[in-house]
This record gives structure tokens, sequence and C-alpha cells, in this order.
């Protein structure tokens, strides 16, 4: 034993258990579970999880609406237990042999836990019977490829057919550029298929939620016979920083979000996440009843 070690040991004070205060304070932490408070992006202000789930995801102090995923969406819309999915099988592929694509579509798909951007099929709101199309940010932000296409053209073809009105919940970054042109290709298809759909007389129903952008804005989501948002969407076709280069001016406040479209008349109301069932139950009521 060295000097320095035989110093360490006569004058190493003994543990008392009683007087570790770094101990003590970790034995005494109250747990906490992960993910109890959420911060809202708008007001920064840190909002229980439990709250945030009574107010459907809204922020009980600025109202923001957070972006919910296409199952929770159906869970706060539908009638419980109503709701049967279409086309749930469908999986992109990769037809341009994109660098990387099949490993993105891959996570996205472990990521959102879904197949494809978007989730179609049948469902009540409030008894009254509807075909539902509901789109998912969290897989590739909504992006539209051929499949998402594909599964929104199957299912206006289907409401056609059994002479029912549609429902569409869009969020969409725009067309899938990793797809090309056989991505922009579904903006006719569905386009189409809307068409037929309404030649039969029958309602199609849109609420935009954020972001509603690109190819899908430009085509089935600005389609609908009545177009409702839900409050402050962004809501567009190129960004904000684009058009303000395309242009050369500076755009006016609130650009694309709900309210400036509302103003324009590209949309006929905005409905607040809490009113939107009530709504939508109304609006098929109301055409069920016209059309009788």
């Amino acid at each position: 034993m060295n000097l320095n070690d035989a110093f360490h040991v006569i004058f190493k004070k003994p543990v008392n258990e009683l007087e570790d205060s770094d101990k003590a304070l970790r034995t005494n932490l109250p747990f906490v579970p992960n993910n109890l408070w959420v911060k809202c992006p708008s007001c920064k202000n840190m909002v229980l999880s439990s709250d945030l789930e009574e107010s459907l995801r809204v922020c009980p102090k600025c109202q923001h609406h957070f972006r919910l995923t296409a199952r929770q969406r159906i869970a706060y819309t539908v009638d419980k237990d109503t709701f049967v999915e279409h086309d749930k099988g469908m999986v992109s592929k990769n037809p341009l042999d994109f660098p990387e694509y099949s490993k993105k579509l891959k996570n996205a798909r472990l990521q959102s836990g879904e197949n494809e951007s978007v989730i179609c099929g049948t469902a009540k709101i409030e008894g009254k019977g509807c075909a539902l199309c509901v789109m998912d940010s969290s897989f590739m932000m909504g992006s539209m490829g051929t499949v998402t296409g594909e599964k929104v053209t199957r299912l206006f073809e289907y409401a056609t057919r059994a002479h029912m009105p549609v429902i569409a919940f869009t969020v969409s970054g725009g067309a899938r550029m990793q797809e090309g042109i056989l991505s922009l290709m579904q903006m006719a298809k569905t386009s189409a298929a809307v068409k037929r759909h309404n030649d039969a007389g029958l309602l199609y129903i849109t609420v935009l939620t954020d972001p509603t952008t690109g190819g899908v804005t430009a085509s089935f989501a600005m389609e609908g016979d009545i177009i409702l948002a839900e409050p402050k969407a962004l809501i567009g076709f190129a960004g904000p920083r684009v058009i303000e280069q395309t242009i050369r001016q500076h755009l006016p406040q609130g650009f694309q979000r709900s309210e400036f479209l509302l103003e324009k008349g590209f949309v006929d109301a905005i409905v607040p996440r809490k009113d939107l069932r009530g709504t939508l139950g109304k609006l098929l009521t109301l055409h069920e009843e016209a059309a009788q």
C-alpha cells in the first residue's frame, strides 16, 4: 500500500446511508411516467396527456389542433364498432427502383403501424352510413403514391355502386416523388372516380386537416360538394416560399390557412374538432332526407 492509499483509508469517512443525500434523493424521487405531459407547439404550454385525449387532442389553452393518426380520427368520428376497412392488405412497391425507397416504405410501415398513407372503408356517423377515406400523416407525411390513389379510387367506385356518400379526411405533403409520373397519375384517376360518383347524384364531403398540400389538394381534396376544414390548417398546392419566389411578392398574413381560404371562398366552413362528428351527422341526414 502506498502513502496515498494509506491516507485514503485512514481519513475515509464511513458510509452512512441516512446521510447519503444523493441516494436519498434518488430513492425519494416520484415516479413520473413517460409522455405524461405534452408541449403544445402553438402556445408552448405543457398539457396533461389525459386532458389532451379528453379534448380530442385539442390544446385546452389555445385550441391548437394536434395532428391525428388515421385510426385516432376514425375513433373520434364514427359510431363505435361500425368501421369496416377495405383493401387493408394493399402495400406499396418500388416500381421505379428509386434508391432507398424500399427501405423508407419499410420504416414508414414500422413507425405508423399502417400499410399505406390512407385508410378506407365504410362506417356510420350518428347512425348514417357512409364510405370513409382517412389519410395518415404518420406514413410518409400522407404522401400520395400509386397504392394511395388506387385505394381512394376503389372506395369511390364502391360508394358509387352502393349509392353511399363519401367523407374524405385529407392530410398530405403531396404526390410521392419516389414514384414519379405514376404518382402524378393518381390525381387524374381519383378525380375521374369522384366525377362518376358525382354523376350518380351522391354526396361527397371533404375535411381538410393540417397540412393538405400538393397533388392531393390539386385533386380529390378540393372536389367535394361540401368542403370543411379544421381551424388554422395549412392548405395549398405549392409552399409559400415557392410562390413568393415565383411571383416575387410578399404573401398576406395567414396565407394558405383555412381561415384565409374561408374568406376567399375556397372552404365552406371551419369546424372545430369537437363539433365535427355532429356536423357530419347533420349533413348526412340532410342529404338522405333530400334524396327521398
